[in-house]
């Protein structure tokens, strides 16, 4: 299945930490037998409301077929990452 995951990280990394991070979730996505078709980042952009009283955030969105396994996981690490301000999976539909 084809999936998206949109990740919100704290805007005051720095390059190196936000290229460590999203590489850890694209790892997460190749461990699993799956591929990383897309990774953008999108840069710092303010948020619609404060998140841990923070007003903007990094956006990244990587799109990636994977099994359950890797969503479970994907999920599971970004929610114990102190870097992550908020993530959100979603199935794309197919054409």
């Amino acid at each position: 299945m084809k999936y998206e995951m949109l990740i919100l990280l704290k805007s005051d990394m720095s390059e190196e930490a936000i290229d460590a991070e999203l590489k850890k979730y694209t790892d997460i996505v190749a461990s699993f037998g799956g591929n990383v078709e897309t990774l953008d980042k999108w840069g710092v952009k303010k948020t619609a409301y404060p998140i841990a009283y923070k007003t903007d955030a990094f956006y990244a969105l990587m799109t990636f077929t994977a099994n359950a396994q890797a969503l479970k996981e994907l999920d599971r690490i970004a929610g114990i990452s102190q870097d992550v301000l908020r993530r959100m999976i979603t199935k794309v539909e197919e054409k």
